[in-house]
């Protein structure tokens, strides 16, 4: 089965309840979740979460929580892939195999159904790929970067980029942080994201906004307020 997993933890600090704070009319997690349920892709889409609040929101929202996640696992310093590990093993004791995970963050309001989509038939063609996660360009060539010092002072990253013209540099890209899929025996046997057995599915950069701070929060209801105006939302 594929399954869709959505890690929700309750202890966020620099944006208070930031995984149910209301985002565009509803709570965050709920637009990673309605993104999920349209692309028809999941078996089942769980959230792995250790707060009850956050976990009545996944249900009422229509998807499950079918265990608490343990404490182990619900601090700041537990990385994700422990988290989709300990849900994909759950899910394997409890209801069956698992042939593709889909790790989907809860504060990604501008997933679209399309590119999970996307990743998953991108990564079925392909047997000696593990992944294919979201990727989106930087809007600036990182190679003439600059460190700004403390007082006064710049100085460049790479100093024998920065006087070449931005057509002369190559494109760079990032992580988008709106979702993972791979296959379960990647996940399992903790193989490395960033590799090139990596499937990059490259998303515009209107639609690709960490929300880490109160100004990525911000920024975001700036540009989701935009986006829904052109659509004709």
């Amino acid at each position: 089965m594929n399954v869709a997993i959505i890690p929700a933890r309750g202890g966020s600090t620099r944006i208070p309840r930031k995984n149910i704070r209301v985002f565009a009319g509803k709570p965050m997690i709920s637009h990673s979740i309605e993104a999920a349920q349209s692309s028809n892709l999941f078996d089942r889409i769980i959230v792995s979460t250790d707060d009850p609040d956050i976990a009545d929101v996944a249900r009422s929202s229509g998807v499950e929580v079918p265990f608490v996640r343990p404490q182990e696992l619900a601090d700041a310093h537990t990385g994700t892939n422990a988290v989709v590990k300990h849900a994909i093993r759950w899910l394997q004791d409890h209801d069956g195999a698992v042939e593709f995970a889909c790790c989907i963050y809860a504060t990604a309001p501008f997933l679209r159904a399309h590119y999970l989509e996307e990743g998953l038939r991108r990564l079925k063609a392909s047997a000696e790929q593990d992944f294919a996660f979201s990727v989106t360009s930087f809007p600036f060539p990182i190679q003439r970067a600059i460190i700004v010092k403390p007082g006064n002072g710049v100085a460049p990253f790479f100093p024998e980029h920065i006087g070449a013209r931005s057509q002369d540099l190559g494109e760079a890209y990032h992580d988008a942080g709106q979702f993972y899929w791979g296959r379960t025996d990647a996940y399992l046997s903790e193989r490395p994201l960033f590799s090139e057995r990596s499937i990059p599915i490259v998303l515009p950069r209107h639609l690709v906004q960490d929300i880490d701070t109160p100004e990525d929060w911000t920024r975001a209801e700036l540009m989701y307020a935009a986006l829904q105006s052109m659509e004709g939302v």
